[in-house]
């Protein structure tokens, strides 16, 4: 088939790969002028790091990538707040879970150079219409392209297209973005985490090391700093009073940024929430944060969009009619999908609000329930994007869980004696 992808993100890209593997004829087009990741880094979860072995790019990932064991959250006073390690996350026997830190660059990367037969890209076309029953796009500059036998809108989160497709239940701007950036790891003291730490839910500092480039050997790690939207444009303005306020929350991490230009080093992130009643129309279906948008509190946005395209490539196997397909490719990841939307929703408050109480009553139970058996399991499956519903499991190839499991058994010796002597300590 003929098909016309609207994004080169994460969700775009995969799309392109897997759909050209297949033969299908793929143009993409993507309002950049030059081609690039947007963002800092992120967390491939289990979920999402099944889509890279599917694509024959797991070990790539992995050498570019850091793995990671522990996902820890304090207050600034140093009271545990989220404490997950996916060790404790069992399958049969044995723990085959792990996360993997990983720059947007080294990912976009690796998925951008996997794409070559047929490769059309075109850059700098802002699509700002879809004929979703006839299969056509109108760019910005009054061009028409098509028709195309399928239309993917992959155009994110602040997605234009998607009201186009099918009317939004719900698409709303959430009142607390973020500045991000990427620094140099060095001697950070804890290179296999993912650390953050907050002061009620106004203010959350997050270090996650996310490891090289193929192009910059670098090691480094990716810094959040969340803010109220409406203070993102005046936020490091005084360089001084900045740094001094993120010291007093977090000293070792103003002390990593030492070398970050503020405000000019620093990027800025706005987040939505987008709940659609349907995800396809016509010829037309939407995929990634297009189709769904949510809070990046559960940091599932990058593996959903590695997943949306592979679950998409899967239906159209099963189902030639793009009709059929589109059905059961909304059915299939909407299964998936609902949950994280649900706890997304209620759990942003908890750390991105000005709700004091909320947060003080964080503070003294979260941790605690998470320490119960049932509890436990349940928050280590939603942080993982391994839940399916209220009480499923998302299933995973056993062939690729064989292989997350030899990598986990390969922890080196004194990474494991480190990590026995901190369960001491905690």
């Amino acid at each position: 088939m003929k098909i016309g992808i609207v994004g080169y993100g994460t969700a775009g890209q995969a799309s392109a790969l897997l759909l050209s593997r297949d033969g299908h004829e793929v143009e993409v087009f993507e309002r950049a002028p030059v081609l690039g990741p947007v963002g800092a880094g992120f967390l491939l979860q289990p979920t999402g790091l099944a889509v890279l072995w599917e694509l024959g790019l797991l070990d790539e990932a992995l050498a570019l990538g850091v793995r990671i064991e522990r996902l820890y959250g304090e207050t600034v006073q140093g009271r545990a707040v989220m404490d997950m390690r996916y060790r404790e996350l069992r399958h049969g026997g044995s723990s085959p879970f792990f996360g993997l830190g990983m720059q947007r660059g080294a990912l976009f990367g690796l998925l951008d150079a996997a794409w070559r037969e047929g490769r059309q890209v075109r850059c700098g076309r802002q699509i700002v219409a879809v004929d979703a029953e006839r299969g056509l796009l109108d760019d910005a500059d009054g061009n028409t392209h098509g028709p195309y036998d399928i239309v993917i809108v992959a155009d994110g989160a602040a997605s234009g297209l998607r009201g186009l497709v099918v009317e939004p239940a719900l698409d709303r701007p959430y009142p607390w973005g973020a500045q991000w950036c990427l620094v140099e790891q060095r001697g950070w003291a804890w290179p296999d985490e993912l650390r953050q730490r907050y002061v009620g839910a106004r203010r959350m500092v997050g270090m996650l090391p996310v490891g090289r480039r193929i192009d910059d050997p670098v090691p480094r790690m990716s810094f959040f700093w969340s803010l109220p939207v409406d203070q993102l444009a005046e936020a490091g303005r005084d360089a001084g009073a900045w740094r001094d306020e993120v010291g007093a929350v977090w000293p070792e991490a103003a002390t990593a940024l030492a070398d970050t230009e503020v405000p000019g080093g620093l990027a800025q992130a706005r987040y939505r929430d987008a709940v659609l009643r349907r995800w396809h129309r016509g010829r037309a279906v939407a995929v990634g944060d297009a189709a769904h948008a949510m809070s990046p509190q559960l940091g599932q946005g990058v593996n959903m969009a590695l997943m949306d395209a592979l679950a998409l490539r899967d239906a159209l196997h099963r189902h030639p009619v793009p009709a059929a397909a589109f059905a059961q490719y909304q059915r299939e990841r909407r299964a998936h999908v609902g949950i994280y939307h649900f706890w997304s929703r209620w759990l942003t408050p908890l750390f991105q609000s000005g709700h004091d109480r909320l947060a003080a009553l964080r503070d003294r139970v979260f941790h605690p329930l998470s320490r119960l058996p049932g509890g436990r399991g349940q928050m280590l499956r939603v942080l993982t994007g391994t839940r399916r519903g209220w009480l499923g499991t998302q299933s995973l190839p056993e062939a690729f869980l064989d292989v997350m499991t030899a990598h986990a058994a390969s922890l080196p010796a004194s990474d494991a004696l480190a990590e026995t002597s901190q369960d001491r300590a905690v």
